[in-house]
């Protein structure tokens, strides 16, 4: 990490991050990307010398945050009613200024509104990260997202977020930052990772020791392109394709519907005993591992990357619909040459292509797949590690402190 502070402040004094007091505000400190993305931020302001507050409702991972060096501060974050939420923003108000904070970087869309309001009483520096966007959503939905976007900085995770975020909120324009969500390399890597994690995993979902896998990891959330991939396992199996599983995970629980509808598409086409659904396993890289290729078809247009960038950490083939996020880690023809290339970049809502770069994929000789899976591990650490984010952030906060408030 001081190698990479180091090459920030190249050039530059590091005295402005040495001053700096922090508010990271969140509803809790679960085991999950964003919150795991907030405290590498919060170690990367203290390894500078800046000092790191949290505002949360606590969580598993509040010993992780103080053992390196953020401070946590009990605070009733995840609380949506709106007269709780009023009288947060003046108790942060006056966190804010006991603690003579400097910025205020809120994350999820409650916790913003309590901050955009402390922001506002106190005259305090505000970032935002904006997630969650549809452009079909009502207009209650829209103004209640809206306070993403009041930020003086806004961070989108991709340069298509930030494209929605502007035409969603035009006045956002000019205040966007693209920060891809980092990647923890430690544990997304073949290194840390034991063989029997995969193999209990391939037992659990019935696969035979000569099966492989083809995975589409989701929330069965729509416009995740389950049924295309159903028609795509019906179009290779026509062909001949034998020994392969397609595997579909997601939030059964909560989507009985879903799982019901796509249940009745693998019946009618006689695909039971090659397509699956399973609860979304715990171990993510042991899941993308156990793959012999990871495929996003999604049909409607996603703002993250962050599946893309883990499946490419892994060195798993990695097939995606060339639309919304998704490609934009992806090295593939167009954007690059065939011999450089770390997935497959494939048109939205075609069957028939997807099928195609599916047998591509599985017809990979050892040689050829080794040389994708070492291109794309290299793609992954040299421009999409959680450091490269936390660092990327410690620099929209310099380019913040040297505005007038």
């Amino acid at each position: 990490m001081r190698q990479a502070l180091e090459k920030l402040f190249a050039g530059r004094s590091a005295d402005p991050l040495r001053q700096i007091v922090l508010l990271l505000i969140l509803p809790e400190l679960r085991d999950d990307p964003p919150s795991r993305a907030m405290i590498e931020i919060a170690a990367a302001l203290s390894e500078a010398g800046g000092k790191a507050l949290v505002a949360s409702e606590g969580g598993p991972l509040v010993s992780e945050l103080q053992a390196k060096g953020g401070i946590w501060i009990p605070f009733p974050a995840s609380t949506r009613n709106p007269l709780a939420m009023g009288l947060n923003m003046r108790r942060l108000g006056h966190l804010i200024e006991s603690e003579s904070v400097d910025i205020i970087h809120a994350r999820s869309r409650a916790p913003s509104w309590v901050a955009c309001g402390a922001a506002y009483l106190t005259k305090t520096f505000l970032v935002t990260n904006f997630q969650d966007m549809n452009e079909t959503s009502s207009r209650l939905k829209l103004r209640y997202n809206s306070v993403m976007a009041k930020g003086n900085c806004i961070i989108a995770e991709s340069k298509f977020a930030a494209s929605r975020i502007t035409k969603l909120y035009p006045h956002a324009k000019g205040k966007i930052f693209v920060i891809p969500p980092g990647c923890d390399l430690r544990q997304f890597s073949l290194r840390g990772l034991e063989p029997r994690k995969v193999q209990e995993l391939r037992v659990e979902w019935k696969v035979a020791p000569d099966e492989r896998i083809v995975l589409l990891p989701g929330t069965f959330g729509p416009g995740e392109g389950q049924e295309l991939l159903i028609e795509s396992a019906g179009i290779l199996t026509t062909n001949g394709l034998a020994g392969v599983k397609f595997i579909l995970t997601g939030d059964i629980g909560r989507r009985a519907a879903k799982t019901a509808e796509l249940t009745k598409l693998v019946e009618k086409a006689n695909l039971q005993k090659l397509v699956s659904f399973h609860p979304s396993p715990i171990d993510r890289p042991a899941a993308i591992l156990s793959a012999a290729a990871v495929v996003f078809p999604a049909t409607q247009a996603q703002v993250s990357n962050q599946a893309s960038i883990e499946t490419q950490a892994m060195g798993t083939p990695l097939i995606v619909a060339d639309i919304g996020a998704l490609p934009e880690t992806v090295l593939a023809p167009p954007d690059a040459d065939a011999v450089s290339r770390t997935g497959w970049r494939i048109p939205a809502n075609d069957p028939m292509t997807l099928a195609n770069a599916i047998g591509t994929v599985l017809s990979l000789g050892a040689s050829a797949r080794d040389s994708l899976s070492q291109r794309a591990r290299v793609h992954i650490e040299k421009r999409y590690s959680r450091l490269t984010a936390s660092t990327e952030t410690l620099r929209v906060y310099l380019d913040l402190l040297n505005r007038p408030k």
